[in-house]
């Protein structure tokens, strides 16, 4: 397997800076997910690691070996596109040998590897089949099975899930975690879906127009935000931000509303300071203590199945779930 390191890597479209200065070190074996909002830069990032976008500054290195300015085909990583990427004319079996093919492997090998993939991800009985005759898992598995078959340490995702449905999804989510589990290849993912960042990360990294806002266990980037982006990025419901004042013992006023927040008892701060208070959906409850009661108004209930989602008013302020 390989690790990767990327030490003050930039991506530049003339003046317009897309990547800044971002460093980051994945280790060997490492499930990795790059999660931020649309257009923070997560793909590009994919994407220079792959050798499919020039850096415009800084190194990145895989199993130690400045990889910067090489080629993608020399890099050793494969990367599986949201699209499949699949040759339509070309049978599943075809597919997979493709790439084999080009850099001239033995036959008896190709169809050994092709055999191998074939029975990690069940497709065993589609290999003679073109991909417009295929679902769109079963075209996930064949993109992820060109991976597998080309023997790369690292393994790239680009969004792979996004063009399946919400049961799909789910299964694919699933079994790729296996294959990992199974295979453990040093992985990269790119996604928009907090789900599958949170359930198939080591480690999330949470990107914002082109930098690093934090890197942690999703354990760490839940429960200990390193900021307020990240703290109303990651969430869903999103935690509920609250702008209050510090009066004292623990006490802050929110909109004419004073309470106590154990979690400040013991703080130093001053009277009068500033701060945002953050408190998840899950962390609300019914009380009957004055001192941890907030007075709201129920704007709106959506029952969810096995959750309900309850918007509350609190005075003049936006409604918090």
């Amino acid at each position: 397997m390989a690790s990767v390191s990327l030490k003050n890597v930039e991506k530049s479209y003339g003046n317009i800076k897309t990547i800044n200065s971002v460093n980051l070190e994945v280790a060997s074996r490492e499930f990795i997910v790059l999660v931020g909002p649309s257009g923070c830069g997560k793909s590009t990032l994919l994407r220079m690691i792959a050798g499919l976008e020039e850096v415009s500054g800084g190194e990145i290195k895989i199993d130690n070996k400045d990889v910067t300015h090489m080629n993608a085909g020399e890099r050793g990583v494969s990367m599986v596109f949201q699209s499949y990427a699949l040759y339509p004319h070309m049978t599943v079996r075809e597919n997979l040998a493709f790439g084999l093919k080009n850099i001239k492997t033995p036959k008896p090998e190709i169809a050994a590897r092709i055999a191998n993939a074939s029975a990690i991800l069940q497709l065993d009985n589609y290999l003679e089949r073109l991909p417009q005759h295929l679902s769109g898992g079963q075209r996930q598995r064949v993109a992820i099975g060109r991976s597998i078959v080309s023997c790369a340490n690292v393994f790239l995702f680009d969004e792979p899930l996004s063009n399946l449905d919400a049961a799909l999804r789910i299964q694919m989510r699933q079994e790729i975690g296996k294959l990992h589990d199974n295979l453990g290849k040093t992985t990269i993912y790119v996604t928009h879906d907090q789900t599958e960042a949170m359930t198939l990360a080591d480690r999330i990294v949470i990107l914002n127009q082109g930098r690093i806002e934090q890197v942690g266990t999703p354990e760490e980037v839940y429960n200990h935000p390193a900021n307020i982006f990240v703290a109303g990025f990651i969430g869903a419901p999103k935690i509920n931000l609250f702008a209050v004042t510090y009066e004292h013992s623990g006490r802050v006023k929110i909109n004419g509303h004073s309470f106590f927040i154990p979690q400040l008892a013991n703080a130093d701060l001053a009277a009068g300071t500033a701060l945002t208070l953050g408190i998840r959906p899950e962390h609300f409850s019914l009380s009957d203590s004055a001192e941890l009661c907030l007075k709201v108004k129920n704007e709106l209930t959506e029952m969810h199945g096995d959750s309900t989602v309850v918007l509350l008013a609190l005075g003049n302020t936006a409604p918090y779930k």
